[in-house]
């Protein structure tokens, strides 16, 4: 890195060009993560609560 000068001007040139996500997008993102996150633990716990009622069935039926 010869020039210091010239790089950070560079690296400001392309920050500019940087296209970010508007508000609108940013939230909408963050609901689906939030929704993914509420279905994934109601799976979650189905699935949760399913396996423990076949684990006490069997072991029922083992004693």
């Amino acid at each position: 890195m010869k020039n210091p000068i010239k790089f950070i001007q560079e690296v400001k040139q392309e920050a500019f060009k940087v296209s970010w996500p508007t508000w609108k997008e940013t939230l909408q993102g963050a609901l689906m993560v939030f929704a993914m996150a509420v279905v994934m633990s109601i799976f979650f716990l189905l699935v949760d609560q399913v396996l423990k009622f076949l684990l006490d069935l069997f072991l029922r039926i083992s004693l």
